[in-house]
């Protein structure tokens, strides 16, 4: 029997996925890594971190599965997109890698929408924000112009992971659109957005297809991480739609909700939808993209209620069954990072409204899962109101999604069906990318077909999602109100 491995760094863990090649999980594995927050507004993460766990990951994978390494086809690794990380000449990190949800950027972001808004738009698909890899360069050249200076490489997330398998330099052109410092209608970089930052094309890495086979662990690597020598990888892609594409949606009309770090809904079309409220992105599958909506803190707002408070998701979700719809008043806000769709506002801040003196941490904890189903309402609105049409069954990905109870708030929230599969982790979709790129699967359809199994649906109660829409109301008049106040700050 042979193999495809599959290696995602998401927001906070790293999972690994091993499937046969007839499309079966094997063995699967996740391990934790922090993120650094050294004033309020950043978020960072170390390399050493992501390596560790990488090592961590990959022994345990083996324990787990008690397979011969030597009998995996290939590998794939995705990373949560554009997460950038500066290197000197030596490919040395120079400091932590700037995560998408860092918000000190946002002067700098706030002017090149003023001075050049129109035209980074057109280039990008993008209006400039906090997110893009353009600004928080430019907030490093600014605040940090010693680090600048010793510049010299300027990797993403899992393209440094796989570099250290590899010692290959490269991208793949879904992770370049992300990063504001591409051209999406001439798909390649562009020396005009790069020079913005003051940077030169030759620092950014060569671009490739997801697919492309860009070279294989090295002996030095295969003695640190445990795979073996000479085993080939794929240069992978992005978090999000490697999830898709585990999804299953790889045909026009299929729709996915993301409960995972951040919180998206998905609609995959045959071009992209340039939107200011809307990040576009191409699908591994051919001529699709996947145009959606984005939610900055989604699980990572349980998460971060989890380690604030104490306990674990079981015991917090079972206290939460408890408690009834609306919380008895109790209204959660997920913008803990500020918040993308639809408001691009960067100072937005996460709150709590309607406490009261009867209300228990068990209303806290489902004031949480709500309060993030409420952002996803208000972007499932916003594409209703583009008029982008989709099928009426969506599928739900992403490892919040794995709770009953936030499954069924989150599908009377949208008043829609959610088709849950067997697993929809980015990393099931590198093991399936891996499969296309090595042959095993002829293209992206055969993948999802032999790979991708519905275990179950959740249907809508007709009666909640109208009460939802009366929170919904409530839900934006606190945004309305409390919006103002932030951005005095």
């Amino acid at each position: 029997m042979k193999y495809l491995l599959g290696i995602d760094f998401g927001g906070g863990s790293t999972k690994a996925t091993l499937i046969d090649t007839e499309g079966n999980i094997v063995a699967e594995n996740s391990v934790e890594y922090p993120t650094y927050h050294p004033t309020p507004a950043a978020c960072e993460q170390k390399a050493e971190d992501w390596l560790l766990a990488l090592k961590e990951n990959i022994a345990s994978l083996g324990e787990k599965s008690k397979i011969d390494f030597k009998d995996i086809e290939c590998v794939a690794i995705d990373s949560a997109t554009h997460t950038s990380l500066i290197c000197d000449e030596n490919y040395a990190p120079i400091r932590p890698a700037i995560h998408w949800t860092d918000t000190r950027s946002r002067k700098q972001a706030d002017k090149l929408l003023a001075e050049l808004g129109d035209e980074l738009f057109k280039k990008t698909f993008h209006r400039p924000s906090t997110i893009w890899t353009l600004p928080q360069l430019i907030w490093l050249k600014e605040n940090e112009p010693e680090n600048f200076e010793k510049t010299r490489y300027i990797f993403f997330e899992k393209d440094y992971i796989r570099f250290a398998l590899t010692g290959v330099f490269c991208t793949d052109y879904i992770e370049a659109e992300g990063s504001m410092l591409f051209d999406c209608n001439k798909m390649e970089w562009d020396e005009e957005l790069c020079a913005l930052a003051g940077l030169k094309v030759d620092m950014l890495p060569r671009l490739v297809a997801p697919t492309d086979m860009i070279g294989k662990v090295t002996k030095e690597a295969s003695e640190i991480y445990g795979l073996p020598e000479g085993l080939p990888v794929v240069c992978g892609t992005t978090d999000t739609v490697m999830e898709v594409f585990a999804s299953g949606a790889v045909s026009e009309g299929d729709v996915t909700v993301k409960l995972a770090t951040a919180g998206r809904i998905c609609v995959i079309t045959n071009k992209p939808y340039p939107d200011t409220h809307l990040v576009n992105y191409s699908h591994v599958a051919k001529g699709l993209w996947y145009p959606g909506t984005a939610t900055k803190s989604a699980a990572a707002s349980y998460r971060w209620y989890r380690d604030t408070f104490g306990g674990s998701y079981k015991e917090l979700d079972m206290g939460a069954s408890e408690i009834p719809l609306g919380c008895e008043g109790l209204v959660f806000l997920p913008h803990l990072n500020g918040e993308l769709t639809p408001y691009a506002d960067p100072m937005l801040c996460g709150s709590f409204t309607g406490v009261r003196s009867t209300h228990t941490k068990a209303h806290f904890t489902r004031a949480v899962l709500e309060g993030v189903s409420l952002s996803l309402l208000d972007s499932k609105i916003y594409l209703d109101n583009l008029g982008m049409k989709y099928k009426e069954k969506a599928t739900l990905i992403g490892g919040g999604g794995k709770g009953r109870l936030w499954a069924q708030i989150t599908s009377d929230m949208l008043g829609i069906p959610l088709r849950i599969t067997e697993s929809s982790d980015s990393s099931l979709g590198s093991a399936m990318l891996a499969g296309v790129a090595c042959g095993v699967f002829k293209n992206a359809e055969e993948a999802a077909a032999k790979c991708v199994k519905e275990v179950d649906t959740v249907y809508p109660n007709p009666e909640n999602t109208a009460k939802y829409r009366k929170l919904y109301d409530e839900y934006k008049k606190i945004h309305d109100a409390l919006a103002p106040i932030y951005r005095e700050r």
